[in-house]
């Protein structure tokens, strides 16, 4: 056999190799076609945006209507900021809403677990909002009750938190009764404290410098406490004056944030309640400052300040049918 045949001979063991192989991938396709259809899912991709307030940051997207929530363990990775899109917070809009006010959300924590609220969250979401229809007021409908949110001339937005509710059961927080202040032994040692929802838990500790708090220590070891069945949000606050105060927060299922909303609603509301301030406060978080205004009992509490609109993607998402 010649040079010419061998070779006419080898191209043809190639083109046959070739088909066999192509047709193995088609087989294969076709079965993880089949699988997936046979467990009911499938694969979209959703659209988000990348927004923050002062630092605390969040995804925001519209969840479409017919399709089961994120587990825990898809917003975990979603909140990855190695891995995934990162934030503190995933706020979901719900599409196709029909219920009472302009709209609904739910809020997520980075480990995944759903929450009742969340203050910054919530003024992205009216932004977002906001930036599609071109309204300026909206009434949303939260886990903890309807919020009422403004967009001010300024671009920035407020937001109507209701009134601070300081019964313990509110929180949850296991105690005999309400009081100003608690005291309870946290990682072996004395801790005194307010207490206050803001639709979800805080407590706040008032501190000399917020700079030298134990945040993360303190702040992980409330979460491990049987008193605070839920977890929640622990704030230091430093009064600098009746206008004006320091604050560091640890978010129950993030960890320190940059800025928590309801957490400067709540440090306001506590140190209202302690007589340290007036009606109208700057709060000064490491991200930036947040306005709290509260006339005291009886009034509802408004979070104002400025957000961001960082960046617009997608992402993937495993769709199971119901």
């Amino acid at each position: 056999m010649g040079a010419d045949q061998l070779n006419l001979l080898w191209t043809l063991l190639l083109v046959v190799q070739q088909g066999y192989i192509e047709e193995i991938r088609t087989a294969q396709m076709i079965q993880d076609k089949a699988q997936s259809a046979g467990n009911g899912i499938r694969t979209m991709k959703l659209q988000f945006t990348k927004m923050h307030g002062i630092g605390n940051d969040f995804m925001v997207m519209r969840w479409p209507s017919g399709i089961g929530l994120p587990s825990q363990a898809l917003v975990r990775r979603w909140a990855d900021r190695r891995r995934g899109a990162g934030f503190d917070q995933l706020m979901l809009i719900e599409e196709d809403y029909q219920g009472p006010g302009d709209g609904a959300y739910r809020v997520f924590n980075a480990d995944g677990n759903e929450v009742e609220q969340c203050g910054n969250g919530v003024r992205c979401v009216a932004q977002f909002l906001a930036a599609e229809s071109g309204a300026d007021r909206f009434k949303l409908m939260s886990a903890s009750g309807a919020v009422e949110a403004r967009i001010l001339a300024d671009g920035q937005v407020s937001v109507n938190l209701g009134e601070p509710n300081f019964v313990p059961a509110a929180l949850p927080f296991e105690v005999k009764g309400e009081a100003a202040t608690y005291d309870l032994r946290i990682g072996g040692r004395k801790v005194q404290f307010g207490a206050v929802s803001l639709g979800n838990p805080h407590v706040v500790i008032s501190t000399d410098s917020v700079d030298e708090a134990p945040v993360g220590i303190l702040g992980a070891e409330f979460q491990e406490h049987s008193a605070f069945a839920r977890g929640v949000n622990v704030g230091f606050m430093e009064v600098q004056d009746a206008a004006r105060i320091r604050l560091r927060v640890f978010e129950r299922g993030v960890g320190e944030t940059l800025a928590c909303g309801t957490g400067a609603a709540a440090a306001v509301a506590v140190g209202r309640r302690w007589g340290l301030l007036g009606a109208r406060v700057d709060v000064s978080l490491p991200g930036g400052v947040l306005e709290v205004s509260w006339q005291g009992s009886g009034s509802p509490l408004w979070l104002s300040g400025p957000t961001t609109w960082v960046y617009e993607g997608q992402i993937e998402y495993e769709s199971t049918k119901e």
